[in-house]
């Protein structure tokens, strides 16, 4: 049976300033709500909409509109204040909403098509239906605002926890990128299970990753008190890291070496606290695992060969 088309992956760093490479005639500007976005690449919408220098997307159902009257009244008329799925965690104004790609459709399909004008190398696909999209937003007296989402497979058989992760580029630098990751491995520690994002791995992706997973494998030798026998496996059932993820981390931080022909950790706790009083010295936002309200859905190969 041929493999669905993906998501590819990626995360937008914070500080790294990054060259966006697009023509003169294809540079659009979008009005978001009470943003107005400079946009990075080209997505596929409608001939009429793209050929403006400046279109609207409605920023609760993300429907591309071409005109600003049109917008007026498209607001008038839109009911969605919200994701149209089940809120699963609220922390503050923050809420993030679990949306199924098969019961909307429509609504994650126009979200792929703004997805793509952040995102190059993202493989815009029409087959929504066997993923998941977790949507970030603040919400207020007007209602939920969309800030970031990531998706993933419903049965991933590689175990992946992400295909695809967007921060909008007038949220960035909050520290929602770290936020979206590490809720990521709370549903998978929720699931019971180990997982990693989609490869390949963008640049940027690969450091975004690189930094969150540091930090887990810091935090967990600085928190737990160190045995000798402990294991890679230990580590991944209490992190939801994959094995390879874990030793490639516990590689960069100088915490594997060969002795005598075989790897042995080499744990120095002094060291391990100043590296997480630099790690947290930056971290803006924390995930509260107890605001979590969610229970897994299981998939099975009968109902993802029917949706």
């Amino acid at each position: 049976m041929p493999r669905r088309p993906r998501h590819a992956i990626t995360i937008e760093h914070p500080v790294l300033k990054i060259k966006k490479k697009k023509k003169e005639n294809q540079q659009h500007k979008i009005q978001f709500g009470n943003y107005l976005i400079d946009t990075w690449f080209t997505s596929p919408y409608p001939p009429e909409v793209s050929a403006q220098s400046r279109f609207f997307v409605c920023e609760f159902c993300f429907v591309s509109i071409k005109t600003a009257a049109m917008a007026k009244r498209h607001k008038g008329k839109c009911c969605m204040k919200c994701p149209p799925g089940d809120e699963i965690y609220r922390q503050g104004n923050i809420s993030i909403f679990e949306v199924d790609g098969h019961k909307n459709k429509m609504y994650c399909l126009n979200l792929c098509l703004l997805t793509k004008l952040f995102l190059d190398h993202k493989t815009l696909f029409y087959d929504v239906e066997p993923f998941l999209f977790y949507i970030m937003t603040e919400t207020d007296q007007d209602g939920c605002h969309f800030v970031g989402y990531f998706s993933k497979e419903k049965r991933s058989v590689m175990n992946y926890n992400v295909s695809c992760i967007l921060i909008l580029p007038t949220h960035q630098r909050k520290g929602y990128g770290q936020y979206l990751i590490d809720f990521s491995y709370l549903l998978t520690r929720r699931e019971g299970k180990v997982g990693t994002p989609e490869k390949p791995l963008s640049a940027l992706g690969t450091l975004g990753y690189q930094r969150y997973w540091d930090y887990i494998v810091l935090k967990h030798f600085y928190s737990e008190k160190y045995e000798q026998c402990q294991s890679i496996d230990d580590i991944s059932t209490k992190t939801g890291m994959t094995p390879d993820d874990i030793v490639a981390a516990l590689q960069r931080n100088n915490l594997l070496r060969m002795i005598d022909g075989h790897y042995e950790l080499q744990i120095n706790q002094e060291d391990i606290a100043r590296q997480l009083a630099k790690i947290e010295s930056r971290i803006q936002l924390r995930i509260d695992p107890t605001k979590l309200m969610w229970t897994p859905t299981s998939y099975s190969h009968v109902y993802m060969d029917t949706v």
